[in-house]
């Protein structure tokens, strides 16, 4: 499974590090927190593909992206996008 950061996600991560003024530690924790709910039911699916971390994971706790031998994660962004604030995923 391939997992990716967006942009936004990453600065999302670093702000909640300095506000906290925690230093890589702080990092760390925040990804943890950040990849807790997925990392045990996605290596269990063979059929994810890809995930993407984004803004609203770090900052909302929402779902991640996922990329699927079915779908896209561009799909899956439209979806989202279209429906509102909620995740798809």
């Amino acid at each position: 499974v391939k997992l990716s950061f967006e942009p936004d996600a990453i600065d999302a991560i670093a702000e909640k590090a300095l506000e906290r003024k925690t230093g890589a530690r702080g990092l760390r924790s925040i990804i943890e927190k950040t990849l807790l709910p997925i990392m045990y039911d996605i290596p269990s699916d063979s059929d994810v593909k890809k995930v993407v971390i984004t803004k609203e994971c770090v900052l909302n706790g929402e779902k991640p992206l996922t990329e699927t031998a079915k779908t896209s994660v561009k799909e899956k962004f439209r979806a989202k996008t279209s429906a509102g604030p909620k995740n798809v995923g």
